[in-house]
C-alpha cells in the first residue's frame, strides 16, 4: 500500500503548475507522454461507496473500469480496478476485462459482478475522463500526476452517453510514494505551494451531475 496526497489547485494555470514541478529541487522529470484517462465507476444501489467517502469512513473501497485513449465508444483493453483505502494508505487490485461497447453498459455490469461478487450488486453510476501527465524523481521514490480537463457524465440519470456536459475547471495534483519513504516527505512537500485537500473525482462527479 502507498500514500496518495492530493491537491486541488484552483488558482494556478497548467503551465504554472508544470513549471513548479519541473523546477523542484528533487529533479522531477516527465516519465512518459500524457494520456487520456477514462473511468466508469460502480456503486451499490444505495451508494455505499459514495456515502462511506462522504462520512469519512477510514476503511473503504471503490470500484471502477479504466481504459486509456480518446475512444470512448469501443473499449478494447479495459481493466477493472478495486481501490481500497485504510486511513491515509491506499492500494488497488486489477482485473482484466473483455472488450465492450459503451452503448452496452449492462454487459459490462454483468462482467464486473461476476469477477468480484459482493454482498450487493454493483451498478454503473458515473463516467469521467481527464488528461494526465506523469512525473517522477530521479531516485524513483516519489511520483506526481497532474490531471486536467475533468469531464463527467451521470450513468444513473442518463445511461446513454453522447457527450460530456459537466466539467470541473480545477487541476488535481497527486503525490504518490511508498510507506517506507514517508520519512523523506518533507523534502518534497516544502517546495510544493499547494494546499493539501481531500479530493475524490467520484464524489465530485456524482455531486456535479445530480
Amino acid at each position: 500500500m502507498r500514500f496518495e496526497r492530493k491537491y486541488r489547485v484552483e488558482n494556478l494555470s497548467m503551465p504554472h503548475i508544470k513549471q513548479i514541478i519541473k523546477s523542484h529541487p528533487a529533479s522531477f522529470y516527465k516519465l512518459y507522454p500524457n494520456r487520456t484517462v477514462n473511468n466508469i465507476y460502480f456503486d451499490s444501489p444505495n451508494m455505499v461507496c459514495l456515502n462511506d467517502n462522504l462520512a469519512g469512513i477510514n476503511v473503504r473501497k471503490k470500484y471502477r473500469t479504466r481504459w486509456y485513449g480518446t475512444d470512448i465508444k469501443q473499449i478494447v483493453t479495459p481493466k477493472l480496478e478495486v481501490k481500497y483505502k485504510e486511513n491515509e494508505l491506499g492500494g488497488k487490485t486489477i482485473f482484466d476485462l473483455p472488450p465492450f461497447e459503451l452503448s452496452n453498459i449492462k454487459a459490462l455490469q454483468k462482467e464486473v459482478n461476476t469477477l468480484i461478487p459482493q454482498q450487493f450488486t454493483l451498478q454503473a453510476t458515473l463516467l469521467n475522463s481527464y488528461e494526465r501527465s506523469y512525473w517522477g524523481t530521479k531516485d524513483g521514490k516519489f511520483r506526481i500526476t497532474i490531471d486536467s480537463n475533468l469531464r463527467f457524465h451521470s450513468l444513473l440519470h442518463s445511461p446513454n452517453f453522447n457527450r460530456y456536459v459537466h466539467r470541473d475547471p480545477v487541476v488535481i495534483v497527486e503525490l504518490k510514494y511508498e510507506r517506507e519513504d514517508e520519512k523523506d516527505l518533507r523534502r518534497i512537500t516544502r517546495f510544493l505551494p499547494f494546499r493539501l485537500s481531500k479530493n475524490s473525482k467520484y464524489v465530485n462527479g456524482i455531486l456535479l451531475t445530480q
